[in-house]
């Protein structure tokens, strides 16, 4: 039985999962060199932030298929070890939404308003109002850095509320931004004209320190800034220092660049509010997370493809629903050239033809690596580091779309060039969901896949077929399913053979020796 270590509190519905497959032991609170010790026993690994997820803990975890993380951000995970490693990396993209959402503008109100300090004052029995005089929102400019599901939710809630909204964001259309109501501009303009800044973007080297010293001098004396997404977006040093020279009216902060918070000098100001990383904390969303990873890991330790993997290449929920089908199909023919063209690969084209060139790509070529490489791999090779595997290998990946060709609805064309030459197929789904392999080497073909197949180029001559089905069945060898493809009469053609059975040793040697036969190839599917 398949065993899973969850290392962080887990909402009991998401174990109640687990347990439908797995034993799971709940160790929370392990140090790095205890989870090392451990981790070499489980198949997978379930997590919030609290555990630090790293290189040594995934090399040491030689039986881990899939590590889930119980909310959004990974930056906990080293995500690239766990790719070279062949390891799903799963998160909750959607779980805890609108629990982040609603806090950054509990935030947003509580910094308007003096909330906290006005709390405090209260309960140690003052009653000063004038001190805690604040500024309607009404009106106001929101400035949203980044516009994914809780930057939209919170742009909608805010745009409900009257605020005018400003946003950034590289990777939304301007027709989406209109949608919400949102006026995109660049970074320079959102800081100088805003009176609320909002960030809801990941931490990765191009955000890490967006808000500097720099970019804190071009906002309004009047801006205050909310961050509910990810530490080390903020300079904390600098806000620190902006803050304590008026620069900016206020902060509010829920992520630290270092967690739990040390020292520091945010601590000193009224107008900086500060919550320990509460973005997901609802019963709501921590039984959201829980569910939705859990049964997440549960799916990869049945054999099922994870819904949020975040390295495979875009691979989404939606992708794969559409995409599922066409993935096998591209795992076929990627083992099929890549048995056909034998020694060292060197480049392979993928070409997505009629209607099948108009959608997502790049699942389709890691399925595609993952076929050509399954046979020198075995099960070291999967979605996940496929990609990773064939660069490592020098082998050149290319992928062209070509609309015109209707053959069929859509086809796939795979082309393999390597040391020992050049070969390519052709495949198709037919309506029911069957494969069928279209054209081999440029050769017209109409069959279906099978466990092992023999393929011939040979002249097209009388008497070649009888011969090849005389020797198999000299062999013992049974025939499934046998068809010619030509160009042109008495030409060159290919013959593929559906087998029952593998070819015995040397066969091959044999049906190579026979007249009008120029090659021939065994392949396992």
């Amino acid at each position: 039985m398949a065993k899973i270590l969850v290392s962080d509190p887990i909402d009991q519905v998401g174990i109640n999962i687990l347990q439908q497959v797995a034993q799971v032991d709940i160790k929370t609170g392990l140090p790095e060199a205890e989870i090392i010790k451990i981790i070499p026993e489980y198949d997978a690994m379930m997590l919030r932030s609290g555990t630090k997820v790293t290189r040594p803990i995934i090399e040491a975890g030689t039986q881990l298929k899939i590590i889930g993380r119980a909310g959004v951000g990974v930056d906990n995970i080293d995500v690239p070890a766990a790719t070279r490693q062949g390891i799903v990396v799963v998160n909750s993209p959607e779980g805890n939404t609108i629990a982040a959402a609603e806090h950054a503008l509990a935030m947003m109100m509580a910094l308007a308003r003096h909330i906290p300090d006005a709390n405090q004052s209260v309960k140690a029995g003052q009653w000063d109002r004038k001190r805690f005089i604040g500024t309607e929102v009404y009106k106001k400019t929101l400035g949203v850095v980044g516009l994914g599901k809780i930057g939209s939710h919170v742009a909608t809630v805010a745009k409900s509320m009257g605020m005018k909204l400003l946003a950034y964001d590289p990777f939304i259309s301007k027709e989406r931004a209109d949608q919400l109501g949102c006026t995109l501009v660049d970074l320079d303009l959102l800081f100088s004209e805003s009176d609320f800044i909002t960030l809801h973007i990941p931490k990765t080297p191009e955000t890490t320190n967006l808000i500097n010293a720099e970019t804190l001098a071009k906002m309004k004396p009047t801006a205050r800034l909310i961050n509910c997404s990810r530490g080390g977006i903020i300079d904390e040093a600098a806000l620190a220092a902006a803050i304590e020279a008026g620069q900016i009216a206020g902060a509010a902060l829920d992520v630290f660049n270092e967690e739990p918070l040390g020292e520091s000098r945010l601590r000193e100001f009224s107008n900086v509010i500060l919550t320990p990383h509460l973005g997901a904390s609802t019963a709501e969303a921590q039984v959201n997370v829980s569910i939705d990873v859990a049964e997440q890991i549960r799916d990869v330790l049945l054999g099922l493809p994870a819904r949020s993997a975040v390295n495979i290449p875009g691979l989404t929920p939606d992708v794969m629903e559409k995409l599922r089908p066409y993935l096998q199909l591209a795992e076929t023919l990627g083992t099929l050239v890549g048995q056909l063209a034998g020694g060292r690969i060197e480049q392979l084209t993928v070409r997505l033809q009629g209607d099948l060139a108009e959608n997502v790509g790049q699942p389709i070529v890691v399925a595609s690596i993952k076929g050509l490489l399954s046979q020198a791999l075995r099960e070291r090779v999967n979605y996940v580091n496929a990609a990773l595997e064939a660069k490592e290998r020098g082998i050149r990946v290319i992928e062209t779309r070509d609309a015109a060709i209707r053959d069929y609805s859509g086809s796939l064309h795979l082309q393999a060039t390597g040391s020992m030459g050049e070969h390519s197929a052709t495949g198709v789904l037919l309506s029911n969901g069957e494969i069928r392999i279209t054209d081999v080497d440029g050769f017209p073909l109409n069959v279906p896949p099978s466990n092992y197949m023999l393929f011939t180029l040979h002249r097209d001559m009388p008497g070649i077929i009888g011969k090849i089905g005389s020797l198999l069945g000299s062999f013992n060898v049974n025939i499934a399913s046998m068809q010619v493809g030509r160009k042109i009469v008495r030409g060159d053609a290919v013959m593929a053979l559906s087998l029952d059975d593998p070819l015995p040793e040397g066969l091959l040697a044999e049906i190579i020796k026979v007249p009008g036969i120029r090659d021939a190839y065994i392949v396992k599917l």
